[in-house]
């Protein structure tokens, strides 16, 4: 599993200027190829440079399951599954060339909504009011939900997740003498591992997802801080008490830094969160609902560097899953499960080298899927540059084994590798997820230089073109020589 430490939760920036740095003119990657080294099909599903899928754990799908969203430097693009043919939905503002902050309107994704056909997405205009939209994917109306507010005292106003029934919408803020205080603004800058250098043009390491090097410092100051933070909801739409869109409740005041704000896709009343931090620092992984009640840790460390993260909602919205290693470096990872309805834990082992930055699962559980890491990430894995399809096995037992509803159960994962990834530079993170009908596992990839959004069929091609059989590193050296850093 990954090292380092987590990114913040998926709150998609449309990028500044400096993101996109393909030249006009510039040959596009192929639309299709099947991979010499794993024999299934990989498609070219964004024509955007720069463009990239939606972070793992955010729901990008609409609720009839025909359509995606995905971010580009000029707007939120949506993708027709069936046709694969893609249109502009809200475009960002223009971005002069050179700027080092993003523009009043620039967009900031948060998430498709999972009752009606509609992405939904913030702005901050000139004088600093950040107000949530939502567009309508079939019609591209859109329409303004409510304004954030801003009490006196406070700063770093943040919302980042809307609930099942698309009524409310979950953030943080600051508020204390620490106000407007920025972490990571003074740390040395960051630099590449001796010897290595990103000067690939055009590279993800302008791209969607990209992590600085100096992250992880980042994070430790940010975690020692102890900022006074509040956990709240805002309501988008009228209640059936009364409620008006706008009115604001607060969940949890709290000194942890409060993070990765994710409604359960099924219940519009549960609310997963992190405590933030370098994992092996923090009892990461909680819930609570949104009337403040059942404030609860889903995981408990009971080891050493014993580390549990990157956690999402299964889409049937029953079990929180996550990664965990037992302790941190060690070849002991799992992807683990929680049913929140149940109580019942789960376990499925990975080798090392299957080691992935982020995993996902399909509704029916039958399928996961990693996206790889750098070599030496994991418990000193080697060969994990790839998107990897997993197939779960429990592990039974005898009739007369011990057993209990409070044991963790058993399993391991049977790998596939669908793409060679060897060509892609880690620091811009692939975040792989399923199609709704299991025959794709779409990611990020910038193997060809700028990023774009891939798919990869989850069956092996049948008897493919010769000419369509080709090494996707090989492939990707011909738009893109320079080798990748390692770090």
């Amino acid at each position: 599993m990954r090292l380092r430490t987590l990114s913040a939760f998926a709150l998609v920036l449309l990028p500044i200027a400096c993101l996109a740095q393909a030249k006009p003119g510039d040959a596009m990657p192929p639309r299709s190829w099947v991979d010499k080294d794993t024999g299934h099909r990989v498609w070219r599903l964004s024509d955007e440079p720069n463009s990239g899928a939606f972070y793992f754990n955010i729901n990008a799908y609409t609720p009839d399951d025909k359509q995606m969203a995905y971010s580009a430097p000029d707007g939120i693009h949506v993708l027709d599954l069936a046709t694969r043919q893609t249109r502009l939905l809200v475009a960002n503002p223009p971005q002069p060339q050179g700027a080092a902050t993003p523009v009043p309107g620039t967009i900031h994704i948060l998430v498709v909504g999972h009752k009606t056909n509609s992405v939904f997405y913030t702005t901050t205009d000139a004088g600093h009011v950040t107000s949530v939209y939502k567009a309508d994917t079939n019609t591209g109306a859109i329409r303004k939900l409510v304004e954030v507010p801003h009490l006196p005292n406070t700063s770093g106003w943040s919302v980042v997740s809307v609930n099942a029934d698309e009524s409310l919408i979950a953030g943080t803020y600051v508020e204390g003498d620490d106000t407007g205080k920025e972490y990571g603004s003074n740390l040395p800058a960051s630099t590449q591992p001796a010897g290595s250098t990103d000067n690939r043009v055009g590279s993800a390491a302008q791209g969607p997802h990209y992590q600085a090097p100096n992250k992880s410092a980042m994070m430790v100051a940010r975690l020692a801080a102890h900022l006074p933070l509040v956990l709240f909801t805002l309501r988008l739409e009228p209640g059936p008490n009364g409620e008006r869109p706008g009115d604001l409740k607060v969940l949890l005041h709290s000194t942890d830094w409060v993070n990765h704000l994710l409604f359960s896709p099924t219940d519009p009343q549960l609310l997963m969160y992190c405590h933030e931090g370098p994992w092996q620092d923090v009892d990461r992984i909680w819930m609570i609902h949104t009337d403040g009640t059942g404030n609860m840790l889903v995981h408990k460390r009971t080891m050493y560097m014993e580390i549990a993260g990157h956690e999402f909602w299964g889409p049937d919205g029953q079990t929180i899953w996550y990664q965990w290693n037992y302790p941190r470096n060690a070849d002991s990872s799992f992807v683990a499960g929680y049913n929140v309805k149940t109580g019942e834990r789960i376990a499925y082992h990975t080798q090392r080298d299957d080691s992935s930055i982020h995993v996902n699962v399909t509704k029916d559980l039958s399928l996961f899927a990693g996206d790889g890491t750098f070599p030496g990430q994991g418990p000193l894995a080697r060969d994990c540059a790839w998107i990897e399809l997993f197939r779960p096995q429990t592990i039974g037992g005898d009739s007369g084994a011990l057993n209990s509803p409070n044991f963790w159960q058993p399993g391991v994962f049977h790998t596939e590798h669908l793409v060679n990834m060897s060509h892609h530079y880690y620091r811009e993170e692939p975040n792989v997820r399923f199609t709704p009908d299991k025959t794709m596992v779409i990611f990020t990839g910038n193997m060809f230089g700028p990023s774009y959004v891939f798919g990869v069929e989850v069956e092996k091609a049948v008897n493919p073109a010769a000419t369509d059989v080709v090494s996707t590193t090989e492939l990707a050296r011909r738009f893109n020589p320079t080798d990748p850093p390692q770090r």
